[in-house]
C-alpha cells in the first residue's frame, strides 16, 4: 500500500512517501500529527505518539530521508549536515530507522525555525481537487465536518484546522 503524506512546517509544505517498515506503518497509524519543530543543524525533529524499537538503524542518512529516532520518540526530516556530521555526510545524533523520503527539494526545510508549528496529515491518494483549497485532497469530501460552500468539502480547511483533518 502506498503511504503518502504531507508535511507542513512553518512556511514549508512538502509531500513524502513512507516506506514499508513496521516503524513507518506505526507512524502512518498515528497520523495526523501536530507538533512544534525543533532544529538540530540541517534536521528538524519533533516528538510523536509512537513508541517503536530500532529497525534497521542507520548511522548516516541522505538528504530528504525521513527518520524515526527511538530515544526521543521523534520524527526527523533530514536536509543536510547536523552537528554530529563529519564532512558532508548527514549523521543523526544516534541511529535512526529510515521510514520514508521527501519528494522535491529537501533544502526548502532550511526555512523552518525552531518552534515552528508542524503538522503531518495523511493523503489518501494523489488525486487532488482541481481548484481545491489549502491542499485539500478528494478525501476531504468524506470529512465528517462538511462545509462545501466554503472549501469544496471540508470545514477543517475553512477554519484553519486542516492540519488536524485525516482527510486533508
Amino acid at each position: 500500500m502506498k503511504r503518502e503524506m504531507k508535511i507542513q512546517a512553518g512556511p514549508v509544505r512538502a509531500e513524502a512517501e513512507l516506506n514499508d517498515t513496521e516503524t513507518a506503518k506505526a507512524v502512518w497509524n498515528a497520523l495526523p500529527i501536530r507538533a512544534n519543530a525543533s532544529t538540530w543543524g540541517e534536521e528538524i525533529f519533533f516528538e510523536i505518539p509512537v513508541r517503536h524499537p530500532q529497525e534497521l538503524g542507520q548511522e548516516t542518512v541522505q538528504a530528504g530521508d525521513l527518520g524515526y529516532w527511538p530515544p526521543g520518540r521523534a520524527f526527523c526530516v533530514f536536509f543536510g549536515p547536523t552537528p554530529a556530521s563529519r564532512g558532508d555526510e548527514i549523521r543523526p545524533a544516534s541511529p535512526v530507522t529510515v521510514i520514508g523520503h521527501l519528494r522535491g527539494d529537501p533544502k526548502a526545510f532550511r526555512h523552518v525555525r525552531d518552534g515552528a508549528a508542524l503538522c503531518s496529515p495523511t493523503v489518501k491518494s494523489l488525486e487532488k481537487l482541481s481548484g481545491g483549497t489549502a491542499g485539500i485532497t478528494t478525501g476531504a469530501l468524506n470529512c465528517p465536518r462538511k462545509f462545501p460552500e466554503k472549501t469544496g468539502g471540508c470545514a477543517c480547511a475553512y477554519y484553519g484546522l486542516f492540519p488536524l483533518c485525516r482527510y486533508w
